[in-house]
This record gives structure tokens, C-alpha cells and sequence, in this order.
């Protein structure tokens, strides 16, 4: 298994702290959760399930929660040291701060309950973690594999929340691109 792309959760939870301040946003400590989920959801189906930060997920009441920062910030923001992301993470994170960032903690919360990895897990009881793979499995999949499902629950497919890198051709027309990703079992049948 690949090491995680960032050295911790700290590290993304700040980014995005620091982002909604660029923006002159508070951003609520609920919101924060949801948009690491998001991202750590996100980043494993783009990178064939590698993690974007070392941390797990567990069902809250209100919706999933990364424990570790949960109660570091419970008071303030703690006097970590933010290590720097690299180009790609804060490409990657900057693509789901666009995409989510713009959404209030409440309509965050309503369309995360309905989505199965946490709704599962909280059936399970409060603390339950909620495992990356059945993150990747619901973030992962096609419009066209389950239309109803991903209508129902407004879980946009990873081409709605990644955008394509533009760069330039020989000619200099600019070219949409992305990352090349093999196959999955069932599409290679």
C-alpha cells in the first residue's frame, strides 16, 4: 500500500481553514469534516485507492468526522506547524474547495447522511469507522453504472468534481488533460 499523500490530516485540515480565510470565509469545524471526507473519498477514487491523508473516518451524529482533528480543534486551532502540500494536493484539494466549498455546513451535512459509506456506517452505531474502500466503491462509480443512486443521493461522478489540467499543445492550442487510469476490472471484461 502507497504512503499517504499528505503527512496528515493537519496539514489539509489547515489548507482549508487558511482557503475559506482567503475567500473571508469561516469555515464552520463541521464543514471542515465534510470537506476532508470529501476529499480523502475523492483522491482514493482518482489514485486507484491511496490515501490523501493519514487518517480514518468515523459516522458522528451529524455526519463523518475525523476524530484526531475533531478533538484537537474542539477549543482552537492548535499551534501545529502546517508542513506544505505539493502542487498536486493543493491542485487536488483546490479542485474540491470549488466544487464544495461553496455549499453551507447544513447542505453538506443533508447530502452526506443519505450517501451509503456513512449511512452504513452510523446504522452501526456512532464511532463506526467508515472504510476508504467503501468510499471509493459509492465516490467511485459511474452515472451510467447506477443513474438512480447517484441522482438520489447528489454524489457528483469524479469528472464533475476534478477538473481537467489545460496545457499546451506543439502549436499552442491549449489541450484538456488528465491523468491516465487503467481499467477496472469490470470495464475491462
Amino acid at each position: 500500500m502507497a504512503s499517504p499523500a499528505a503527512p496528515s490530516c493537519f496539514d489539509v485540515a489547515y489548507w482549508f481553514i487558511d482557503r475559506a480565510l482567503d475567500d473571508d470565509e469561516y469555515l464552520q469545524p463541521q464543514k471542515l469534516h465534510r470537506l476532508m471526507f470529501l476529499s480523502q473519498a475523492y483522491f482514493a477514487v482518482a489514485s486507484n485507492g491511496r490515501l490523501l491523508m493519514p487518517g480514518i473516518f468515523v459516522a458522528d451524529q451529524f455526519g463523518p468526522i475525523e476524530p484526531n482533528v475533531f478533538r484537537a480543534c474542539a477549543i482552537q486551532r492548535p499551534p501545529i506547524e502546517a508542513k506544505a502540500l505539493g502542487e498536486g494536493i493543493t491542485n487536488f484539494l483546490d479542485n474540491i474547495w470549488r466544487r464544495f466549498g461553496h455549499y453551507s455546513t447544513e447542505t453538506l451535512n443533508r447530502q452526506i447522511a443519505v450517501h451509503p459509506p456513512f449511512a452504513n456506517a452510523l446504522a452501526h452505531g456512532v464511532g463506526t469507522m467508515i472504510s476508504v474502500t467503501a468510499m471509493t466503491d459509492f465516490y467511485g462509480k459511474k452515472v451510467a453504472e447506477a443513474p438512480e443512486e447517484s441522482a438520489s443521493v447528489g454524489a457528483p461522478p469524479i469528472d464533475q468534481v476534478l477538473r481537467p489540467r489545460v496545457m499546451r499543445s506543439q502549436s499552442g492550442a491549449p489541450v484538456a488533460v488528465k491523468k491516465w487510469m487503467p481499467p477496472s476490472k469490470a470495464e475491462g471484461k
